[in-house]
């Protein structure tokens, strides 16, 4: 099942896609307020919902961020290996860093290029969504925390994220990250560690792996995540990206107004998003 957040009218909604191209209201259904509040209340169900109608065609809605309202967005910095064998070099321990909320569009919804930088950078990876809290999870347990999967954009701004050992400036630009078009249930994907990822700006593909070849599995990341801060449901771990972002071309190509970035994902679908100059008010 593809759930989504969306608005309609103004108003904020979240729901499912029902017979390809509609979705149904399940707000209207539940009374429940968010998608955040749908999985923690109906986890064990998700995915086999019935008797489901289209409310709205998809082109009528705005899409928003598949969670709107997270707590907590984890991410994780590079986390690919070349090849599909572990090298000796390889880190003990990954990379984390947090992004806020209001960093993050929907599909469709455009990028926000800063006007104090020139060096906006995409970075196409898998994104996990929390469906059932857990602390100190053990490794073996940790798929049957998840509620399901989506693409995510780590839009970056280069010289922000630079400014020194920690990311949070060049990570939390408003609206630079794209985060959807929707979660897929993981009923849908069982096992997350054979998954094609590409990323194309423009059409040309830049980035192109497997989650197979990632140094930190899905279920570890969790475990390890999980022993320091309690994951709850509408969570978001963002598991990392292969080579080819931007920065790290030569020469280094980042992002323009008018690009057109899309991620995609085999079982989940493509996030596009165009880059827009920065408006102040």
């Amino acid at each position: 099942m593809r759930y989504l957040s969306f608005v309609h009218n103004g108003v904020s909604r979240y729901g499912c896609v029902v017979g390809g191209d509609s979705l149904c209201d399940l707000g209207r259904r539940t009374g429940l307020p968010d998608l955040k509040s749908h999985i923690a209340t109906y986890f064990d169900s998700l995915g086999k919902e019935a008797d489901l109608e289209a409310d709205f065609h998809l082109a009528e809605v705005l899409l928003q961020p598949v969670m709107p309202n997270p707590e907590k967005v984890i991410c994780v910095a590079v986390n690919y290996r070349e090849g599909d064998y572990p090298s000796p070099d390889e880190p003990k321990y990954p990379v984390v860093f947090t992004r806020f909320a209001n960093a993050q569009a929907g599909h469709e919804v455009p990028l926000i290029k800063p006007d104090v930088s020139d060096k906006f950078d995409y970075e196409g990876e898998l994104a996990v969504i929390i469906g059932r809290s857990g602390h100190r999870i053990a490794e073996t347990d940790a798929l049957g925390h998840i509620a399901g999967y989506t693409c995510f954009n780590d839009g970056s701004v280069r010289d922000w994220q630079k400014h020194s050992s920690q990311f949070t400036p060049g990570k939390n630009f408003l609206q630079t990250a794209g985060f959807g078009p929707w979660m897929v249930s993981a009923d849908e994907i069982p096992d997350p560690s054979g998954l094609d990822l590409s990323t194309r700006v423009n059409g040309e593909l830049r980035q192109s792996t497997n989650t197979r070849r990632m140094m930190f599995s899905i279920p570890w990341l969790i475990s390890y995540l999980s022993q320091f801060t309690k994951l709850e449901p509408g969570d978001v771990i963002v598991t990392g990206t292969p080579k080819g972002f931007g920065s790290s071309l030569q020469p280094p190509r980042f992002l323009q107004v008018g690009d057109v970035v899309e991620v995609e994902i085999t079982g989940i679908g493509v996030l596009r998003n165009t880059v827009a100059a920065e408006m102040r008010i």
